[in-house]
């Protein structure tokens, strides 16, 4: 029988196993890979989330600093800028629980100031040392992401023997590390890290494997949304039309034991993921009665 997990974000609950939570992206950079240069202003952010959360989003991750492949990094004083006034301006129109997507523990105790609620951390709060403490401190929600590199360079040559084998031993050790420092196992979130630092092959093998990261006894978080491997599958050049690969690619990770999807358009996938989370919850009730 399949263990029902919660997640608490903000004053929300939500258990995973009832139905998948779809999270929505709001990027306030103007180079982020998808849809850079959209949301620069904390209105058109506030207007952003909006639109994310009457297409199905419930729960809001916001960045400042792009970590497409090649990315530079962006000093903590412009990515406060970035994703503070978004930040308090989503707060003042809604108790979504809001997500800040940073590396740094100053954006991070900044954002949380301004009204987020969670923390998702990349290097899975080994990036900076003042993360975790920060984290423990808060009581907030972590999502710890496996990432091979940087994003300056994770894309170069990046290989693994066994890839599902590799990210599943990275993704304890951090739990590990995460329940040592003291912060909660019900605060943490893992994400195998689609995309970084993957090659196609690499991709495809998570996704046909993520019900091996379910062992840890902690919501599951993949984010597909519009990346490469779909662009490689599809022969779609541009990002912004992804939207169909990415649909499908969620519907194969929710079945496959995603709880929460990361993702830049929550109408293209809404109905992708209600068919494959029946699919899913279908299976786990034959299971529970067998």
């Amino acid at each position: 029988m399949t263990t029902r997990l919660k997640i608490e974000v903000g004053n929300k609950v939500f258990q995973p196993y009832d139905r998948t939570i779809i999270m929505g992206i709001i990027n306030t950079t103007p180079d982020s890979f998808s849809d850079g240069g959209l949301c620069l202003s904390a209105s058109s952010a506030a207007k952003q989330a909006i639109a994310l959360m009457e297409a199905g989003a419930e729960i809001l991750d916001v960045g400042g600093e792009s970590s497409r492949p090649f990315s530079e990094p962006v000093p903590a004083e412009e990515e406060k800028k970035r994703v503070v006034p978004a930040i308090r301006e989503i707060r003042n129109l809604t108790d979504c629980p809001i997500s800040i997507d940073t590396r740094k523990a100053s954006v991070a105790e900044a954002a949380l100031d301004a009204g987020a609620d969670m923390v998702n951390d990349i290097t899975a709060l080994e990036g900076d040392p003042d993360m975790m403490p920060l984290v423990r401190e808060r009581g907030v929600p972590v999502i710890l992401m496996h990432m091979k590199g940087s994003p300056e360079d994770m894309q170069k040559a990046p290989f693994y023997t066994d890839v599902v084998r590799e990210i599943d031993a990275y993704l304890e050790k951090r739990i590990h590390a995460c329940l040592e420092a003291g912060i909660e196992r019900e605060k943490i979130i893992i994400d195998p890290g689609i995309g970084f630092g993957k090659r196609l092959e690499d991709n495809l093998d998570i996704i046909n494997n993520l019900k091996r990261f379910k062992r840890h006894g902690v919501p599951l978080l993949t984010g597909v949304s519009r990346k490469a491997f779909i662009g490689s599958l599809t022969g779609v050049e541009e990002p912004g039309k992804r939207d169909v690969g990415t649909a499908g690619a969620v519907a194969a990770c929710v079945l496959n034991g995603s709880d929460i999807c990361r993702v830049h358009n929550p109408a293209a996938v809404r109905d992708a993921v209600m068919v494959a989370e029946a699919i899913r919850k279908r299976e786990i009730e034959v299971s529970c009665q067998s």
